[in-house]
């Protein structure tokens, strides 16, 4: 009988002996610890993904389902027992003459079956176990978070005039600028937004900034929703869910948007049908002026052509632009439901981190097309660079109030920093004031004959304004561990080519090399071969021509924003930690998921409650637990606001091991990069002139495109 180790290693033959071997522990002993096939994929599933090849995520759920059937081969009698029918069976019409269906019994029974009731017995019997499983995991008693996970929904209050209720009851409000005022937003029991104003002049492009989990993205589904009200003549479009993947082409799916094109269309097809068929109605030919008159109005005919624009700005080649949307991965339907919310121009558009799913290329296009936008636009984005070239003004989520700035981030920036300034030294000058008048109050308070200006005094005090010291935002700190220097060669890739077993060659010729003081980031369109290079830097995958040489002793720690998506999002972060590394005290995690700013309750709430930018945190925490001396982070700005960018960017600096990035980050690539390696046809090649020289290429490229 094979061995669950012999399957593994037969299906997974890319599964290097230190994955192998965590694997084989993983699911050693696992007949009591795995219920299902589920908790199988979800124990070891993300890491054959990592060496899956050309195996879908269906595929590596076959085998797990098979790893369970080595490890609970009782099981299988179960299964021989279901039947199958061979016609159709109307099961309630069976219920008032039977109690059972063959050997199924029916579910629509007259009589409760008392054995669905909840034994109390046994499931204190579940529980008890279910502890005695944690205890094991974490070398000794059972370890319980002090906070019970809970996911909370979001709510908003707001206070409309009645004016503006009337007008847009009555249909007389045409006006096309949104006023939200006094709105007040809370998530459970955490009030996000308390008495907030937002005015969006019809036209302007608004930048919405804040830290990780102040309520930005809550903020455009409460508007997008309709929980706050806005005129219901106003079209608001959020892009948020990827595009559905059928057989319609990409660039027919855009043009689809077009309702009222889409419509007319639709109309002329019957109209034409009808005169063909031998229709002798006086009134059609009318009727197909009509319509020809409407899409000439709409200029319905350069409807393909602007879709096109739109999809080669966002990477679709003319031959993606002819594929069915079913054949595009999650982060290509990402990038079509953007261009389908580019072409529609609502009045309206909502963004939040449109900068994620796009490379550099596509990056400088969307910030060159939104400078044109002509309606109104409300952008969440932690992309510096995007924040100073679209934006026309700066929404500053902070301390539950929004703040507006005119300008862009830059201009935000400097005027935030000048006010604040200001209004210490107001609150300063105000408390020496009130310093001395205190002071002259306390010496002659008992003084009969300077009564009256004591007097005078306090009502003076009594009538100053209470002003208040600036709210300082605390500083985001990370920190990745010290690691000890290794003596070179370190890595070295010599002649490394690869190709997939289609024949399809992504690069080849590679002759690139790292040292321990490497800071380098790697660049170029998506697709070029970027994450292939970072699997094969780290051994998941093994070129097909050429050597890959490391340091016997070099660790690396990997990075990804698919990491962030398969954390474990029912326990606390704290969980996470004491079931990645178990046997640690429960210092050790919380110190850990604090030197990447997870601490206090935020490290006790459940993971699937916390914003995009902290579950990033709690990955790096994760990563850096292992004590990695060599970093390997592909696209780790990814939901991370400025702020922790900054401090992303100076963690890296000060690391004392290398350090490998992907990043389409303008800012971050400026701050720590010193090598840049450029991916493209089908080459991998270091260009001198840094991220300048990268930036003047691609312009060049945009520009031969326009």
């Amino acid at each position: 009988m094979t061995t669950f180790g012999e399957l593994i290693k037969n299906e997974f033959p890319r599964l290097n002996d230190e994955l192998f071997h965590y694997v084989n522990g993983v699911i050693s002993g696992g007949a009591d610890e795995f219920e299902d096939s589920e908790e199988i994929y979800e124990a070891i599933g993300h890491v054959l993904e990592e060496v899956a090849d050309e195996k879908t995520e269906d595929d590596i759920r076959d085998v797990c389902e098979r790893l369970m059937l080595i490890l609970r081969p009782n099981d299988v009698g179960a299964k021989s027992q279901i039947r199958i029918l061979n016609a159709p069976v109307n099961i309630a019409s069976l219920a008032s003459t039977s109690e059972t269906v063959g050997e199924i019994r029916s579910i629509w029974v007259n009589q409760r079956d008392d054995g669905l009731k909840v034994d109390q017995k046994k499931l204190e019997k579940a529980e008890a176990k279910l502890q005695m499983k944690q205890g094991k995991r974490t070398g000794g008693e059972p370890f319980k978070s002090s906070a019970t996970p809970k996911l909370e929904s979001a709510s908003a209050s707001q206070m409309v005039s009645k004016k503006d209720n009337k007008m847009d009851q009555k249909g007389t409000n045409r006006g096309l600028d949104v006023r939200i005022e006094n709105f007040d937003i809370a998530y459970g029991d955490r009030v996000l937004l308390q008495g907030a104003d937002m005015v969006m002049a019809f036209g302007r492009r608004y930048g919405l900034i804040g830290r990780n989990g102040l309520g930005k993205t809550t903020l455009l589904r409460m508007i997008s929703a309709g929980q706050l009200k806005i005129p219901s003549h106003i079209t608001v479009l959020h892009v948020e869910q990827e595009v559905v993947g059928d057989d319609t082409p990409a660039l027919e799916s855009v043009l689809q948007c077009d309702t009222v094109r889409e419509s007319l269309l639709s109309q002329e097809r019957e109209i034409n049908a009808k005169i063909n068929s031998g229709h002798t109605d006086e009134d059609l030919s009318s009727k197909l002026s009509e319509v020809y008159v409407q899409l000439q109005s709409i200029d319905a005919d350069k409807a393909p052509a602007r879709a096109s624009v739109i999809l080669a700005g966002l990477g679709f080649s003319a031959e993606k632009q002819k594929r069915p949307t079913k054949e595009f991965s999650g982060g290509w339907r990402m990038r079509l439901a953007l261009a389908r919310a580019l072409f529609s121009r609502p009045d309206l558009l909502l963004l939040d981190e449109p900068t994620n799913m796009l490379d550099m290329k596509a990056i400088i296009w969307l910030e060159n097309y939104l400078q044109n936008w002509p309606t109104t636009l409300l952008v969440v984005s932690h992309d510096r660079n995007f924040l100073d070239t679209v934006p026309t003004d700066i929404f500053h989520l902070h301390t539950q109030r929004i703040d507006t700035y005119k300008g862009n981030y830059d201009s935000f920036l400097k005027v935030k920093t000048e006010k604040h300034k200001n209004q210490q030294r107001e609150y300063e000058a105000q408390m020496q004031h009130r310093s001395h008048i205190q002071e002259f109050i306390d010496r002659f308070r008992y003084n009969a004959n300077r009564a009256s200006s004591v007097q005078s005094k306090i009502k003076m005090l009594e009538k100053l304004p209470e002003l208040k010291p600036v709210e300082k935002e605390t500083e985001v700190v990370l920190k990745f561990p010290d690691t000890e220097k290794l003596s070179p060669p370190i890595l070295q890739l010599d002649e490394l080519s690869f190709t997939y077993e289609n024949g399809h060659t992504v690069f080849e010729g590679v002759n690139l090399g790292a040292t321990m003081e490497s800071r380098i980031c790697i660049v170029g369109d998506n697709g070029a071969g970027k994450t292939t290079l970072l699997k094969i830097i780290m051994g998941m995958l093994s070129p097909t021509k050429g050597a890959r040489n490391v340091h016997r002793n070099l660790k690396f720690g990997y990075f990804s924003q698919h990491h962030v998506d398969q954390l474990d999002m029912r326990g606390s972060s704290v969980d996470l930690l004491a079931s990645e590394f178990p046997g640690r005290p429960v210092e050790e995690y919380r110190r850990q998921l604090g030197s990447f700013g997870v601490s206090g309750d935020l490290a006790l709430q459940s993971i699937e409650s916390l914003s995009g930018g902290q579950k990033s945190r709690v990955a790096f925490a994760k990563m850096c637990m292992a004590l990695p001396n060599f970093l390997v982070l592909d696209e780790p700005t990814n939901h991370l606001d400025i702020e922790t960018i900054e401090a992303l960017g100076k963690a890296i600096t000060k690391y004392t091991g290398g350090v490998i990035l992907v990043s389409h980050d303008e800012r971050l690539i400026r701050m720590v990069c010193q090598e840049l390696w450029v991916c493209g046809g089908g080459k991998i090649v270091s260009i001198e002139g840094g991220f300048d020289e990268y930036r003047r290429i691609i312009e060049k490229e945009l520009e031969a495109v326009a």
